[in-house]
Parts: structure tokens; C-alpha cells; sequence
């Protein structure tokens, strides 16, 4: 059976392992360099936990990096070192393949296209899977891993990798700001954020039926002044929302340009 040694013990990392050990795979180790997180995440997939790089064995087939950009390359060359016939990868989207050159034989990405969180699990069998090695061979272990958590993987390039992670920035991170600067005014009011619910969801729906430029509605594109200006004035001594949302509603609709919105 395939053995896999998970480093790192985040929100990835964690429902990864949970996935992977579903999917019949044996997580061997898992590192942290939080013990509590290590604790956590390895008696949760029967795993050996650890918080010393340097105690890690050399019993796993696979292993696979999901940490923080900042660390990784340090970790990539503390981890790989002596491992020569295994196979590494790591999960950043927003990191090219050729982290790993000069410092391993066989390696590269498994990108899982989703947000994550420890305590929400996912259903992986929906989830992109974006891969991408140094070689085919090893490219078409990647692949066969993959196939086992994901009915969709993709082979996609570290240029374009890049690209679609920041897609998936202006799709999800900036989308779900914008639900907490929804609630925050909510909360304000004594008005519950699960009145969005509805919404929310209608235009999740909606796009998957025609596009996204096509479903956008309210003010901005309408070119609704009165309404914007409205809009504005509640949000007096908040000048980083203001600008948001003027700045927001010309990217809405360019013909915003000619509307001053500062003359109210």
C-alpha cells in the first residue's frame, strides 16, 4: 500500500489526510512544528506525529509539503536530502515546480483547488486537482494518487498554476472579505448574516448557468447614482469602505468614471 508522510498539519494538510487515509492510504508520519497541530492531526489519521524535521524516517513513498509559501524552499531542502528515490510534492499554488531543482529526483505539485478549514470537511471527489512533474513517470504516479481522492485532475503548468491561484483569490478570499464587511454591517443592526444566505447561493447557482459578467446585477450596473450616493453617506467615517465600494462600482461599470460620486 501506498505510504505518505504529510508535512505540515494546517487546514490542507489536514482534510488531505483525512482524504487520503479514506482512499486506503497509510499516513506514515506527520511533522509540525506546532506540537498541539502535529497531536491533533496524527492521532487523527493513526499516524506518528513529530516536531523535529530531523526525526523524520524514510518509510514513506510520498511526501507531500503543505505549509506556508515562506517556508517551504527551508523545508524542501531539510526534508529531501538523502531521499533520493522518493517522491516529493507540495500543494502551493502560488509556488513553481522548480522549487524542488538541484534538491530532488523525483518531484512535483498536487494543487487542490478549494479553501479549507480543520473543522469542515470536504467532499474531494468534487475538488480540481491540478498536477504537474518533472518527468512522466513521475507525473503519472501524481496522476494515479490524485485519481484516487478526485474524479477531476488537470495537468497544469507552474506558469499557469500561478494564474489560477489568483483566480482563486479574487474568487473566494476577496469574495468572503466582502461577506464579513456584509456581516459586520449587519451585526451593527441586529440583523443575522443567515438572511444572505438566499443570495448567496442564488448567485452561486446562477453562474454555473450563464457567466459571470452576465449575472451581475445592482446599482453600479444599472448606473444607479442616487442609490450609490445613498449607500456612500452610511458608510461616513468608514473611508476604506468608501473607496471599496467606489472603486468596486467602476469595475462594475466603467461609465462610473463619469459619474462623481464624491458630489452628493
Amino acid at each position: 500500500m501506498m505510504k505518505v508522510t504529510l508535512i505540515g498539519a494546517g487546514n490542507l494538510a489536514t482534510q488531505l489526510g483525512k482524504s487520503l487515509k479514506k482512499a486506503g492510504v497509510i499516513i506514515s508520519q506527520v511533522y509540525s512544528r506546532t506540537e498541539d497541530s502535529a497531536r491533533t492531526l496524527g492521532e487523527l489519521l493513526e499516524a506518528e506525529w513529530l516536531t523535529d524535521i530531523k526525526a523524520l524516517h524514510d518509510e514513506a513513498d510520498i511526501y507531500i509539503f503543505s505549509v506556508k509559501d515562506s517556508v517551504l524552499c527551508e523545508l524542501i531542502s531539510e526534508v529531501c536530502k538523502g531521499r533520493g528515490d522518493k517522491l516529493f510534492l507540495h500543494t502551493a499554488g502560488s509556488m513553481p515546480m522548480s522549487c524542488f531543482e538541484g534538491k530532488a529526483l523525483r518531484y512535483g505539485v498536487f494543487y487542490p483547488m478549494q479553501t479549507f478549514s480543520k473543522t469542515k470537511d470536504v467532499d474531494f471527489e468534487r475538488i480540481p486537482v491540478f498536477i504537474e512533474g518533472n518527468s512522466i513517470e513521475t507525473e503519472d504516479v501524481i496522476r494515479s494518487l490524485a485519481n484516487k481522492l478526485s474524479q477531476r485532475v488537470i495537468r497544469l503548468s507552474s506558469v499557469d498554476r500561478k494564474y489560477l491561484h489568483l483566480a482563486a483569490v479574487w474568487t473566494c478570499n476577496f469574495t468572503n472579505y466582502c461577506y464579513t464587511v456584509a456581516s459586520d454591517i449587519l451585526g451593527e443592526h441586529g440583523i443575522p448574516f443567515d438572511v444572505m444566505l438566499p443570495l448567496i447561493n442564488e448567485t452561486t447557482e446562477k453562474i454555473q448557468k450563464i457567466s459571470p459578467k452576465e449575472a451581475q446585477t445592482g446599482p453600479a450596473v444599472r448606473g444607479d447614482r442616487n442609490v450609490m450616493s445613498k449607500q456612500l453617506e452610511l458608510m461616513n467615517g468608514k473611508e476604506d469602505l468608501q473607496e471599496l465600494y467606489k472603486m468596486l462600482s467602476k469595475g462594475i461599470n466603467p461609465l462610473m468614471d463619469n459619474l462623481n460620486l464624491d458630489k452628493r
